[in-house]
């Protein structure tokens, strides 16, 4: 499903209207009609005379409230509407559904302008009211929220009732997730059109409740033609793009993983990357590390082969590995270099002539990410495709950023980065983003608070890995390493180990995440070969 930012979404509300000639009064009276009906499915006790309180504000999200107001009305629900402006400030098609809902009786219209008049409301409000619904401001907002509006928001978010808002929390910033100064906190949101950036980027979530996205009869050729290249990362999408394993396949059909990883006291970083990529579906794994880490790793991980390479005085690697670790490549189709390499001096040197210098697709992770600062202009030399999986703190290291700065601003970071040296990043986190040098992005709908325990990125590094091994493009493989990675999670979770998961119960998940995904998607569209990339 597309993603769009509140400029997006009004451009396709344009070409609807003025391309394909859908006026903006019908786009209204779709959106308030379908919010009044998702409100009375979920609800539908509200239709025997119950109260219902709906906070409207100037534009258009405000017109969008008093169609709401009067198909609840129309249905028995005993909806008053307290709009917090002046209504003269209302125009075009708020201003037609304002007049409409004035010349009805049946639905009070309180004007508040100030906090004191606020204060003699609000009692009442909270005493005979089951539920409220949220329609003070629309996607467009861009300051920060003041005055009787800011005040109206922290009493709703004050209060123990169920709370909606109308197509994005008010207060909420549609692009970036974050509030503008406050927002609602609200139960359910109901969206029009489409899902926006805002309400899946983090911390937006957390304002956004659950999302219910209402068709409002915009044609998809609107959409289409807008081009929009944004989406969020889901069942079906990933449902669409796995291959199907021929009965005849063996695993050389795969592809083969080479994972260059571990230091003394960080063993587990490649054997739980070799993990990842095995369960993924990668037909060989091979492990590049340390000489002196090769009994070890031989001991945790029969199914993957290992190599044993030059290392310092210290027990990392060194750059006599370099020419070794070019002839492991040759046969390999993927290659991960980083998790726990350590930052010794000569070690991030190896890291950074590998990065520069190996013809081979790769994923760079953890202490290769650490090597690559300040020399970002490697990136752009690479004879290859280059995936980047920071943690908003490492990303914080590649921009010259703190860590609250990339909070802030994960999705223009990420695409940025991107854009600029021409690679794949994975910027981890609460909705993890994909960003392609393309423009394509996607946001992660899986995941969650359960994955915070170390080891977690090491498996999601090789299961990427090990997903391009296979033959899926870069994008590709980075999106159902994310998406499988987090759904792997959720299940796990959702057996009530809300912590104390463990990196290697995530790895030991996936096979099965993969099989549930197939069959869905088989008994959805019937069994069929995607062997498109």
């Amino acid at each position: 499903m597309k993603l769009v930012t509140a400029s997006e979404m009004r451009e396709i509300d344009r070409t609807a209207i003025e391309r394909y000639g859908i006026p903006g009064p019908v786009l209204m009276e779709n959106a308030g009609r379908g919010a009044a009906e998702a409100i009375l499915t979920a609800r539908p006790e509200l239709r025997y005379g119950q109260k219902v309180a709906i906070f409207s504000g100037p534009g258009n999200n405000g017109g969008d409230s008093f169609v709401i107001a009067r198909w609840l009305a129309e249905r028995g629900v005993l909806a008053t509407v307290y709009i917090l402006t002046s209504p003269e400030k209302l125009k075009g098609d708020a201003l037609i559904n304002y007049k409409i809902i004035t010349h009805l009786n049946n639905i009070p219209v309180i004007a508040v302008h100030s906090d004191q008049e606020w204060a003699g409301y609000q009692d009442q409000a909270a005493s005979e009211n089951v539920l409220f619904i949220d329609a003070i401001f629309g996607t467009g907002l861009k300051g920060e929220v003041r005055g009787v509006m800011a005040t109206v928001i922290n009493w709703l978010n004050g209060l123990r009732k169920p709370v909606w808002s109308v197509d994005i929390p008010s207060g909420l910033d549609a692009d970036t997730g974050r509030p503008l100064g406050t927002a609602v906190k609200a139960d359910v949101t109901i969206t029009f059109g489409l899902p926006k950036i805002g309400q899946i980027v983090s911390p937006g979530p957390e304002f956004t409740g659950s999302l219910k996205i209402i068709d409002i009869g915009i044609p998809a050729k609107a959409v289409e033609e807008n081009n929009i290249r944004r989406e969020l990362l889901d069942h079906t999408l990933c449902q669409s793009w796995l291959m199907a394993r021929p009965p005849d396949s063996h695993k050389g059909t795969y592809g083969h993983v080479l994972v260059i990883a571990g230091s003394p006291g960080k063993t587990g970083a490649a054997i739980l990357t070799c993990l990842g990529a095995l369960r993924s579906g990668a037909g060989l794994v091979t492990s590049g590390l340390p000489k002196s880490l090769n009994p070890i790793f031989e001991t945790k991980v029969t199914e993957a082969m290992s190599e044993p390479l030059p290392e310092t005085i210290d027990g990392t690697l060194s750059t006599a590995a370099y020419d070794r670790i070019m002839e492991l490549i040759e046969n390999k189709k993927a290659l991960v270099i980083g998790p726990g390499l350590s930052l010794h001096p000569e070690t991030q040197a190896l890291i950074r002539r590998l990065v520069a210098e190996a013809d081979i697709p790769m994923v760079i992770d953890a202490d290769a990410i650490r090597a690559i600062k300040g020399y970002l202009h490697i990136l752009k030399e690479s004879i290859n495709i280059r995936i980047l999986t920071p943690h908003p703190g490492e990303m914080g290291w590649l921009a010259g950023k703190k860590t609250w700065e990339i909070q802030e601003n994960r999705l223009s970071m990420a695409e940025a980065l991107s854009k600029e040296y021409g690679v794949y990043t994975v910027l981890k986190g609460a909705s993890t983003l994909i960003a392609a040098p393309n423009g394509e992005t996607t946001v992660n709908s899986t995941g969650g608070p359960a994955l915070a325990s170390g080891g977690m990125g090491d498996v999601l590094t090789g299961m990427i890995a090990g997903f391009m091994a296979q033959g899926y493009n870069p994008f590709r493989a980075a999106c159902l390493g994310v998406f499988c990675h987090g759904l792997a999670g959720d299940r796990l979770s959702g057996q009530k180990k809300i912590s104390g998961i463990l990196a290697t119960e995530v790895a030991q998940a996936v096979p099965g995440i993969l099989a549930t995904l197939r069959t869905s998607r088989d008994s959805t569209h019937g069994q069929s070969d995607n062997h498109h990339l």
